[in-house]
């Protein structure tokens, strides 16, 4: 009887080993696949499960004690191999908050060169376009300057963050009674109310 090799089926067996655990081949293939964009859905696709079930299949697998710690103890890892934790992501914010426009320009008002930017200002840097312009047509065309356009990160948006991180915000709900007045309650009608709910009246 020949051999018959499965390329495919020999990837899926090698994946217990590779990830070091004790789950079955498919889902030791789907922490495998999540960790490459942490979609559920796509990675059950990827892993072998049908489409059509796929995104109940993620999110049931989400939920599987082992798959759960598997995905935690290697996206933990990961961390720690590109350093980033709480305080630097905390570091990283608190300069796109508090960074200083001014420190973008010369004293008449022009821009600076990139590489005259300080570290930190340079990094609140979110994009930039730099369009030469021309002037004259045909053989007299011709460049006479550059306009830049500068994308800045949103300050609001990352004080926000912090606040929230912080808790600095503190969200209050206020409930009022008819056409917008105090709400009354009444002790005597409360009381009743209970009594009745456990059948004393």
């Amino acid at each position: 009887m020949p051999l018959i090799l499965r390329p495919d089926l020999d990837l899926r067996l090698g994946y217990n080993s590779a990830m070091g655990n004790k789950l079955p081949n498919l889902q030791a293939r789907f922490v495998a696949e999540y960790l490459i964009d942490l979609n559920a859905t796509k990675a059950a696709i990827r892993a072998g499960y049908s489409k059509k079930t796929a995104y109940s299949q993620g999110q049931r697998l989400l939920k599987n004690v082992e798959i759960a710690s598997q995905v935690a103890d290697k996206t933990g890892k990961r961390l720690d191999r590109l350093e980033i934790s709480a305080d630097r992501v905390l570091q990283e914010l608190a300069k796109l908050a508090f960074y200083d426009p001014g420190a973008l320009l010369e004293s008449d008002g022009s821009m600076k060169q990139i590489r005259e930017i300080d570290d930190l200002t340079r990094m609140a840097v979110a994009g930039l376009e730099v369009t030469e312009l021309f002037e004259g047509t045909g053989d007299e065309k011709h460049a006479y300057g550059l306009c830049k356009k500068i994308k800045l990160a949103d300050k609001g948006q990352n004080l926000e963050r912090l606040g929230r991180y912080f808790k600095l915000f503190t969200e209050k709900s206020e409930i009022s009674g008819p056409d917008g007045g105090p709400l009354e309650v009444s002790l005597a009608a409360s009381i009743s109310q209970a009594r009745k709910r456990v059948g004393i009246e």
